[in-house]
């Protein structure tokens, strides 16, 4: 086929020996099948803002860290060279999503490297050698609905603990090949810590994946692994390692206003009655 304009400089490069064919084109990028040497691979080309229809972009950018200040300045100010370091940011926040998840043994697409905008990575296939179809298209049993939601809630946590939330996780950025899922599309990664829309982003992840698989296991419907999940990164208490219930009820008591001010109250005055009676004592020695 025609190589894309976007690929022909990777060919030049010899990064990439031969486009086969498209093979799929989504809302931020466009996915080709490509011949590396003797590996077949893909290439993420991503679309140009102007072209990309990923909206509210910012809240999922809200957090990142930018390493110059020259750069922040840019982009804060919307200037051309600005719109470009933001382009930038968007693509390098998948890439490096993807190597710091594929260290932690989340199963991504392994990555190989950004060139200008284009992303080569692994092309996830099934033991025959096609291409993994996506979770939405899959239907499963029981067992296996149990057994992949189970995997994927541990992703979920694996991922958190690397201080990372998808942020648009649903049965459409989940491959499924023969050893299960596989998460794909990062460019939105949320920054946990850092992001103040971090919890409704792991929730809605965390819910969509819920309310999938419990298509196929009810009990699932009823779980609140989300709460579970955000609870223990809150405490400072979330491992890989955790043993996840699903089971979790949050505390939405409304704070008693008039009791906290009056236990304030209550504390103050006692200082106040300490400092007095060390006063006292002062004077009579």
């Amino acid at each position: 086929m025609k190589i894309p304009k976007r690929i022909q400089p990777l060919v030049e490069e010899g990064l990439v020996d031969e486009v086969l064919r498209p093979l799929m084109s989504g809302k931020e990028a466009a996915v080709y099948i490509v011949r590396c040497g003797e590996d077949i691979r893909c290439a993420k080309v991503y679309k140009e803002a102007s072209k990309r229809s990923f909206k509210q972009a910012v809240l999922y950018q809200e957090g990142r860290k930018v390493r110059s200040s020259r750069r922040a300045r840019a982009m804060e100010k919307g200037s051309k060279f600005g719109r470009a370091q933001q382009e930038e940011s968007w693509q390098n926040a998948e890439v490096d999503a993807l190597f710091k998840l594929d260290k932690a043994g989340v199963r991504v697409p392994r990555p190989y490297g950004c060139y200008d905008g284009v992303l080569l990575m692994e092309l996830v296939c099934d033991d025959e050698g096609m291409v993994a179809p996506r979770l939405g298209d899959v239907a499963m049993d029981e067992d296996i609905a149990l057994a992949d939601h189970a995997t994927m809630m541990r992703y979920v946590v694996m991922m958190l603990c690397e201080g990372l939330i998808h942020g648009d996780l649903s049965e459409f950025n989940v491959l499924v090949d023969d050893h299960g899922p596989v998460i794909i599309d990062l460019p939105q990664a949320v920054d946990a810590a850092a992001n103040n829309n971090a919890k409704w982003m792991l929730e809605r992840d965390v819910n969509n994946m819920r309310d999938y698989y419990g298509q196929y296991a009810p009990e699932l419907l009823s779980t609140n692994y989300a709460g579970e999940i955000w609870a223990l990164y809150e405490a400072g208490e979330l491992s890989p390692e955790v043993e996840l219930t699903g089971e979790f009820i949050a505390d939405d008591s409304a704070a008693d206003v008039d009791s906290v001010l009056e236990q304030i109250k209550a504390a103050f005055a006692e200082a106040e009655e300490r400092k007095a009676r060390q006063q006292a004592s002062d004077e009579d020695a």
